[in-house]
């Protein structure tokens, strides 16, 4: 099971509605480390397979012009768990009544371990006509998974995050929906 994503787009497709034309993927490639190409590569595919979904096609090399240059960043953080907190706790209750009193002690013992961290990946795309360079759709996808689960590994991310990116394309523009 896979956490929701929350997703926020912009455009102006009531005034001028996107016609779907050959687009040319770009990564803003801030940390250029080891892996990260591997790691870009799996986004890129994901968004070319999404933009394709809602009828895009994809330009074959950098000598065709395409219609559109779709541009996007990622990033990855860890959102610490932090808070550090005993793994035993105690408790005790008294009582008294008509019929005597009685004391109570509980213990109890937390093996499911410290909180993992969570890796949070943002994903940011801009399509921009390349006649003119003006941007004419805009999103944002976000989504926080476990450290070490399946959903924070960059393939099944890469797969959600476009995927609920590009769902009811263009989408409802300046409003922050949840997708699941």
């Amino acid at each position: 099971m896979t956490p929701p994503v929350d997703v926020t787009r912009f455009h102006n497709a009531q005034l001028a509605p996107i016609a779907p034309g050959s687009v040319t993927i770009r990564a803003n490639i801030t940390d250029d480390g080891p892996g990260r190409s591997i790691e870009y590569a799996s986004y890129s595919a994901a968004l070319l397979r999404e933009l394709q979904r809602v009828d895009f096609t994809e330009a074959r090399d950098d000598s065709e012009k395409s219609d559109y240059v779709a541009r996007y960043t990622l990033e990855r953080s860890v959102l610490s768990a932090g808070g550090a907190r005993s793994p035993v706790s105690v408790g005790v209750g008294g009582s008294t009544g008509s019929r005597g009193s009685g004391v109570g002690l509980g213990i109890g013992i937390d093996l499911s371990g410290p909180p993992k961290d969570k890796i949070v990946t943002d994903l940011s795309v801009r399509i921009a006509r390349r006649s003119d360079g003006n941007v004419v759709w805009e999103g944002r996808a976000s989504i926080e998974a476990k450290e070490g689960s399946p959903a924070s590994q960059p393939g099944l991310a890469a797969a959600k995050l476009a995927e609920a990116l590009f769902k009811d394309f263009p989408g409802e523009s300046g409003t922050t929906i949840r997708v699941k």
